[in-house]
């Protein structure tokens, strides 16, 4: 049997990150995900890594670019406000075609908002961290196994797909502990012929650089990463289903919501409701595949967040608006409990039942 380890969930992104080959973090302490800065900088110096607290969250992403420059796994993490500095940073690494990750463990919001857990983070995860119409693959946990899980493969698609890889989780999963396997260590990294790791005079000179001044030149790199984007669209959408093959009442919710809508789930069935649970693992790409197949037997979705129903846009676009979509959700760091949920998902029923 595997070994396994009660940790918070901060702990086990960092733990997991460490066995996936990172070697150089770079961050800056902001709640709720100060543990995993601090697991960082107590165990980096152990393996022979490198632990940096930077000046600012604007530097750290900074440092995170020189180092995957030089074809080093490297990663930063911060919560909302300090993610907001990162963004320029994280586009000029999307320009440079240089993998990375980032960790998001949210708070409320705007501004400073508040230190308690939030879902407010969805469009600026999917839509724009930075300028220039890039995309990132984004990862949403539900548990603190898949908070180890995820940041492991993210840096195994970072480095496929030579792009930014975001974990988005918020300070519910943060904080919370669970028993957790955590993986082995790796010890088989791809090739980075790209890398500027020096030429030696054998080859010609390596750049990172994400400044094209010749139009003509930036268009065609910027749609050979769209192909990138193509790809990843078709290959890497992650889903989970919970009672969905007869479900005419879909919830979709991700990380700490979808555990909440998973019970209430439960207590629909209970109450005869054919209630049943998507749960969104990649935010982008978007599971839109899996939304569509339970048009078969859908009447109506609701989509349950920590905001005000940033998710609902692309629940409607996945299922081309052939169903009512409509959302439950609690904000400001409140957490809806799954009464309030099966309420929710009891309306909807009534609406659109025979």
């Amino acid at each position: 049997m595997s070994e396994k380890f009660l940790m918070k969930g901060n702990e086990a992104l960092a733990a997991s990150a460490i066995a996936a080959g990172c070697r150089f973090y770079f961050g800056y302490p902001i709640t709720p995900q100060t543990e995993l800065a601090a697991y960082m900088a107590k165990t980096m110096p152990k393996i022979g890594g490198t632990f940096l607290q930077a000046e600012s969250e604007i530097a750290a992403i900074n440092m995170v670019y020189g180092a995957a420059a030089a074809g080093a796994r490297a990663m930063t993490s911060s919560s909302s406000p300090g993610v907001s500095l990162k963004g320029e940073g994280v586009s000029y690494m999307a320009g440079a075609d240089l993998p990375g990750v980032i960790i998001n463990v949210e708070r409320g919001g705007p501004g400073l908002g508040s230190i308690q857990p939030s879902q407010q983070d969805y469009w600026q995860a999917t839509r724009a961290l930075g300028h220039g119409g890039y995309r990132k693959i984004v990862y949403a946990p539900s548990t603190v196994q898949e908070m180890a899980d995820y940041a492991y493969l993210a840096f195994d698609k970072a480095d496929e797909y030579l792009m930014p890889v975001m974990l988005l989780a918020d300070g519910l999963l943060g904080q919370m502990m669970e028993p957790v396997e955590l993986p082995e260590a790796k010890t088989d990294f791809p090739e980075k012929p790209w890398a500027t790791t020096g030429t030696k005079g054998r080859r010609e000179h390596n750049i990172a650089n994400s400044l094209y001044l010749a139009p003509d030149e930036l268009e065609r790199k910027i749609r050979d990463r769209q192909g990138r984007y193509d790809k990843i669209v078709e290959c890497e959408q992650r889903s989970e289903g919970f009672m969905l093959d007869d479900a005419e009442i879909v919830l979709v919710a991700f990380g700490a919501s979808s555990r909440i809508s998973r019970t209430a789930v439960v207590k629909a069935r209970e109450a005869g409701i054919k209630a049943g649970l998507l749960r969104p693992i990649t935010l982008w790409p978007y599971p839109t595949k899996a939304l569509e197949a339970t048009l078969d037997h859908a009447k109506g979705f609701l989509s349950v967040e920590m905001n005000e129903g940033q998710m609902v846009e692309d629940v409607r676009l996945a299922i081309h608006d052939q169903r009512p979509v409509e959302f439950y959700g609690r904000t400001g760091g409140m957490i809806p409990t799954p009464a309030e949920v099966l309420g929710a998902i009891q309306k909807l029923a009534e609406r659109v039942g025979d």
